[in-house]
């Protein structure tokens, strides 16, 4: 058998995800469980969104997980570099090699003209996509083009007939016909290559054994493995997980659900009992056994358990086995040393203190004042919610908008959620002390009054502040695609005043 070695590459543009992590952990348990290697490989060739800050997140959060990585851009390794955008000039080299040997074209669709093609798909009730309008054109042709300064994107020649074939070591034989799939893009007009030829290039060169990844990626596999023959390579193994599934069925969102894993490190669950967790989410131990340790499914792996159907992400069932380790190895007379060091240790303290000192009268006002700073589920009510009239849908909106604006900002903390309520108040028109007390405070602390607001947006973090308003619109019966799609234009508009 070849050498293990597997791999995730995360982008670093956002919130570390609990996807990522539970990718993470089934590419180590394969590694380990095999006698190979596991690599960390950053996909940051997405300039407008990838951030120094998100990469170090990345690592931050796999290390609480207990993953480790025998070789990334944080410690290097015999196959590096391990960033993407420091590999391009790798990249353009096999697509001018492509290009070369006519597998690959320069494309010189302009974006009006891809919306014009779908416009005109959707009429016809063809397939969505580029119309390979540029797939023949003579070098004379692209050489005019290229000099005129016109941009490009260069596509790679799927085959017009035919389908491709191929053997998933979870899914089984999958074929899909040539004809569903676009010429896939491989460099962008700004010269970085897409996910699907940096990806196909760096798993190759760093002998990539098994491609572990989500379900969402089956439809590109062929793309992938016809890039590989095209390449003269032989393609990895490719395993498709089942997708983690929200409790509506729906691939899990951040939109509807707390994804980060710094969420459940900052909500007081136990590492082990996460991990464990997570491994339930695509496999199944013998005898249906459900609490294990990381080293016993190494140990006693098998990939044929691996599961075919997505996997709901059953927050009871993390509950429920947080609880059990927490009883069964935590002993008494070290439970409240763990308490403190998960959030009542000298350094949080010493920031909630100036908050809360000339708002009690006894010590005893103590807990009253600050219960909401440690607690994950707060007791939501109508009075708290729908002040002035405003309607519930109302309510939810508003807050919904906050997430918005905090996003855009990319800034969560007391500065970030001061300027989201003014902004906010003021595309509504609605009075913003009005709006911040009780709508906004009751959302974050279940409360309509205590300590300063935006001071405990800053001690919450920005995890459990958008925990809480999801739950908050979720208590407020939730909105609608339809309705999401309303308050997206008018939020754009600038004036929300109608909704």
């Amino acid at each position: 058998m070849k050498k293990v070695r597997v791999r995730i590459a995360p982008s670093p543009t956002g919130d570390p995800h609990v996807g990522t992590a539970y990718m993470a952990l089934f590419n180590y348990i394969f590694a380990h469980h095999f006698g190979g290697e596991f690599i960390l490989r950053i996909e940051d060739t997405d300039q407008s969104r990838s951030r120094p800050e998100c990469e170090k997140n990345i690592y931050e959060a796999l290390k609480w997980t207990g993953i480790t990585w025998n070789e990334g851009p944080d410690i290097g390794g015999p196959f590096g570099p391990y960033r993407q955008s420091e590999r391009t000039d790798i990249y353009r080299k096999y697509c001018q090699l492509l290009i070369e040997q006519k597998k690959a074209y320069k494309c010189f669709a302009t974006p009006q003209e891809i919306s014009e093609m779908r416009e005109m798909a959707g009429k016809l009730g063809k397939r969505l996509g580029y119309d390979r309008r540029y797939r023949n054109l003579n070098t004379e042709e692209v050489a005019i083009r290229e000099k005129e300064g016109q941009p490009y994107v260069v596509r790679l020649k799927i085959p017009l007939s035919g389908e491709c074939v191929f053997e998933d070591a979870v899914k089984g034989r999958i074929s899909c016909p040539w004809a569903d799939i676009d010429d896939q893009i491989l460099l962008k007009s700004d010269g970085f290559p897409t996910y699907h030829l940096a990806n196909v290039v760096d798993d190759h060169l760093m002998n990539i054994s098994h491609v572990i990844r989500g379900d969402e990626w089956m439809s590109s596999t062929p793309k992938h493995i016809f890039l590989y023959e095209s390449l003269g390579w032989t393609p990895p193994v490719f395993m498709h997980m089942p997708l983690l599934l929200g409790k509506d069925g729906k691939k899990l969102s951040k939109r509807k659900n707390p994804t980060s894993i710094f969420y459940y490190r900052d909500s007081g669950y136990l590492q082990e009992a996460f991990i464990n967790f997570l491994s339930l989410m695509g496999y199944s131990m013998l005898n249906d056994k459900e609490i294990y340790g990381l080293e016993e499914i190494i140990r006693e792996f098998e990939p044929s358990r691996i599961g075919t159907s997505g996997a709901y992400f059953d927050i009871q069932k993390l509950d429920w086995l947080n609880q059990q380790y927490l009883i069964n190895t935590i002993p008494e007379d070290a439970l409240w040393e763990r308490i403190k060091e998960w959030s009542f240790n000298d350094a949080f303290m010493q920031k909630l203190m100036p908050l809360c000192h000339t708002r009690m009268k006894t010590f005893g006002d103590f807990m009253q004042l600050c219960d909401f700073l440690f607690l994950n589920n707060l007791t939501y009510t109508d009075e708290l919610f729908c002040p002035n009239q405003l309607t519930r849908e109302k309510s939810a909106s508003v807050l919904q908008t906050i997430i918005w604006s905090m996003d855009a900002q990319e800034n969560w903390k007391r500065s970030g959620i001061e300027r989201a309520s003014h902004e906010v108040s003021e595309k509504f028109d609605i009075h913003h002390k009005k709006m911040v007390i009780p709508l906004l405070y009751g959302a974050i602390t279940g409360k309509r009054h205590g300590l300063p607001l935006f001071d405990s947006v800053e001690l919450l973090g920005k995890d459990r502040v958008r925990a809480r308003l999801l739950n908050a619109i979720q208590y407020l019966g939730g909105l609608s695609n339809k309705k999401l799609d309303f308050l997206t234009k008018a939020w754009d508009t600038k004036d929300c005043r109608s909704l």
